[in-house]
Formats: structure tokens, C-alpha cells, sequence
């Protein structure tokens, strides 16, 4: 048979022609299908910018906040539980609506943003157990001042959450956490110190914040160590708290006896400290004790963990450490401290906070009794001191919680009072 009397034949088939054609309309879906995905992939490459943000970064949580505030017609939602305190000091609590993993559009400057959450369930985080998340953002377009108005919205928003208000951090792993909620600032008037300690040492603060320069012309490096000294119960944590209130900062809390901490992580976690905030080392002589004392004991000269006291020395003035960096540390025993560890460059300032005087009882009083005069509060100061000299401002205040109304019950019985406040 001739060859085209064969392929006659075969288009006069019908079984071969039907198969024929369903391989051609086949072939023509599948090459439209791949030609609309390269399409795709071409037009969002060109016409379309994506943002993603991994709820590792510091601006994450910040994001879910701006989008429960513009995601608002969303189904799809999650909840976020927060406890308000009032300055009635009543809690209220509080519920956060945010959309949960999925796709959500919002409609934002004139643009459609396609957000989608995404949570990976086999994935957690080591620190905390949560499922590992991410945000994506997707508008039309190929400028990026779009995601950069959003970041700064977010920020906005989550400091003005915070305004008014003191945020403590924690080490956690290789990084800071926030430690509970934010805080009211405690007022630096609240916290009475002698006569002019309090003012000495926020004029010394401001003044390093304030002149980054002069450090810089003159090569010293921009750090300050301050080293508050003296009994428990005299203000020393609490002065520092208000503090960061009266300078809008953040406190950074480290414990160096954790049995976790190393030299390393030490170093690490200095370095990334969150911007304007204050480093408080509390208790320093429970980690490491003098050389002199670990002759006696040299397993306690090595610390409670990891830690070595070359690494914190190294840490807080070393060649790696960072600049720019305020650094607090407390303790009840100077003595029990190397003298390595309080040298000017790493303790620039010492201050002893000691037992309350004459001038502290007379403010003291003031502060809790603002109707009450100045020969009210004389009277007290010296009924106080007529029974001990080494009464500290914790128990001054115990004292006054039980007379809160009675300024004269204050007085009376402060002889009465103080022996019960020593033993508790």
C-alpha cells in the first residue's frame, strides 16, 4: 500500500482521530497551563514585591498588632489574652483579635495587600515551644516604601502601647525577651536616696548619653559601669528602676549565677542588647567571690555555671565588647568583690546606698504624709533613729502600710514597730 493511501487511511479512522485529538487539546492545556504560570511567575517578578517577615525578628509581633487594626472585617481569627493595670491599680483584661494562619486581604494607602500567615507545626522554637511563623506581605507594585510605611506604623503603634511605661527584658537562649507586660514608669521622686546621691547620679547618666562625641575625640571607649553598694532593703534595684523610667529606657535583667550562662552567650547577649535600655547585673558577689576568698575556696572563684570571671571581665571591657552600653550592678557585699571586677573602665561609678538617715526619714514621711509638716516629720525621724541607725527604706515603708491613714500612729509606735520589721 502506498504510504499515502496509508495515511488516508488513518485520517479516516475514527478511533485514531479521536485520540489524536484528545492528545492535541492535552498538549495545548498543558503548554497554556505552564505558559500561565511562567506568566505568573513574570508578572509578580515585575509587578508585584513581597515582604516576609519571620516571627524570629523583632518587628513581628509588632506587624500582627498593625494587622488586628486593619484586618478587621477578617473571619478567620486568633486570640490574644493581656491584662491592663489602671492607675486605680484595677486589671482589667483584655482581648486582641488577630487573623490566624491563612490568607487575608486588607485595603491599605489604595493598594489590595494579600497577608498570609503561614505556621509550620513541625517546626518550634527551642525557647519557647511555639510553632515556628511567618508573615508575608504581597501588594502591587515595585516600590518599597509601601512595606516600609507599614514597619513604621507597626513600630508606632507598639510604642505608644508602651509610652508611660518601663519594659523589662530577660535573657532567653541567645536573645532578649520581653519579661511580662510593660510596666508603669515608677517616678525618680518615689525612690528617696540621701541628700544628692539621686541627682549626682542622673546628672552623671544624661551626661554620658548626651556626649558620645567627647568620647569619640578623646578614644575612650562609650561605656558606663555603675555600682550601686550597700544593705538589702535600701533602694538599690528600685532607684534603678525608676531610673529607666526617668530616662525612657528598658532594663535588661541577667542573672550571672545561671548554671546555662557562658562566656559566649555573656558576650553575645551584651552586644545585642536592645537599644536604649540599662543592663542590671544584680547580686554580683553571688557569682563569683574575691581571689583573696577563693584561696579558701577555689571551686567558688570558678562561679555558679559556665561562666568564667575572665569571660565577664573580658565581657565588660574587653576588645569585643560593645559601646554605647550602660551597665548597673548591685550587691549587699563590696568586700566579697575582685577588685579586677570594680576597676574604673569597667565600675566608672561606685555609690554606697545605706541605711536611712535623718534627711531620708524626714522625706520619707513627707512623701506618704504630703498634709503633714516638717516638725511632724523631724518628730519621726528622730523617734526612728532614737531606737536604731540601721533601719532600711524597705522597712520605713512596711511601717508606714500599717499606718497608712495615721500619720501620728507613725509616729507613736515606730518604737513599737521597728523590732516586728527586723524579723520579717
Amino acid at each position: 500500500m502506498p504510504f499515502s493511501d496509508f495515511i488516508s487511511a488513518l485520517k479516516d479512522n475514527p478511533y485514531f482521530g479521536a485520540g489524536f485529538g484528545l492528545v492535541g487539546v492535552g498538549t495545548a492545556l498543558a503548554l497554556a497551563r505552564k505558559g500561565a504560570q511562567i506568566g505568573m511567575v513574570a508578572f509578580r517578578r515585575h509587578y508585584m514585591i513581597t515582604l516576609e517577615v519571620p516571627s524570629k525578628d523583632k518587628s513581628y509581633h509588632w506587624l500582627l498588632n498593625w494587622i488586628s487594626h486593619h484586618a478587621k472585617h477578617t473571619q478567620h481569627l486568633s486570640v490574644e489574652t493581656s491584662y491592663l493595670q489602671h492607675e486605680s491599680g484595677r486589671i482589667s483584661t483584655k482581648f486582641d483579635f488577630v487573623p490566624s494562619p491563612g490568607n487575608h486581604f486588607i485595603w491599605y494607602r489604595r493598594k489590595w495587600i494579600r497577608i498570609e500567615r503561614n505556621r509550620e507545626k513541625q517546626m518550634l522554637d527551642l525557647h519557647t515551644g511555639t510553632p515556628w511563623e511567618s508573615v508575608t506581605f504581597t501588594a502591587f507594585g515595585t516600590k518599597r516604601d509601601i512595606f516600609f510605611n507599614i514597619l513604621q506604623e507597626a513600630r508606632a503603634l507598639a510604642l505608644q502601647q508602651q509610652e508611660g511605661k518601663t519594659v523589662m527584658y530577660t535573657a532567653m537562649g541567645a536573645e532578649w525577651r520581653q519579661f511580662g507586660f510593660p510596666r508603669r514608669r515608677r517616678p525618680l521622686r518615689s525612690v528617696v536616696l540621701e541628700e544628692g546621691v539621686s541627682e549626682k547620679i542622673v546628672q552623671d547618666v544624661k551626661g554620658f548619653i548626651d556626649n558620645p562625641k567627647w568620647y569619640t575625640d578623646r578614644g575612650i571607649p562609650y561605656r558606663r559601669g555603675y555600682l550601686l553598694y550597700g544593705p538589702p532593703g535600701c533602694g538599690k534595684s528600685s532607684f534603678i528602676t525608676a531610673l529607666a523610667g526617668e530616662l525612657e529606657y528598658s532594663i535588661c535583667l541577667m542573672s550571672l549565677s545561671d548554671g546555662s550562662l557562658s562566656d559566649d552567650r555573656l558576650n553575645h547577649l551584651l552586644s545585642v542588647a536592645p537599644q536604649q535600655s540599662i543592663i542590671l547585673l544584680e547580686d554580683v558577689d553571688a557569682a563569683f567571690v574575691s581571689r583573696d576568698l577563693a584561696k579558701q575556696n577555689p571551686t567558688a572563684y570558678q562561679g555558679m555555671g559556665r561562666l568564667t570571671f575572665s569571660g565577664l571581665l573580658n565581657a565588660l571591657d574587653g576588645v569585643a565588647s560593645t559601646e554605647a552600653r550602660i551597665v548597673f550592678m548591685t550587691t549587699n557585699h563590696i568586700d566579697r568583690l575582685d577588685p579586677a571586677l570594680i576597676r574604673p573602665g569597667r565600675v566608672d561609678v561606685k555609690q554606697y546606698v545605706g541605711h536611712c538617715t535623718h534627711w531620708q526619714l524626714m522625706q520619707m514621711f513627707l512623701r506618704f504624709y504630703p498634709d503633714q509638716t516638717i516638725a511632724a516629720a523631724d518628730e519621726f525621724a528622730r523617734a526612728a533613729l532614737s531606737h536604731t541607725d540601721k533601719t532600711s527604706a524597705a522597712q520605713i515603708q512596711g511601717h508606714f502600710m500599717m499606718h497608712k491613714a495615721d500619720p501620728e500612729d507613725a509616729i507613736r509606735n515606730i518604737g513599737t514597730d521597728l523590732p516586728f520589721l527586723f524579723l520579717i
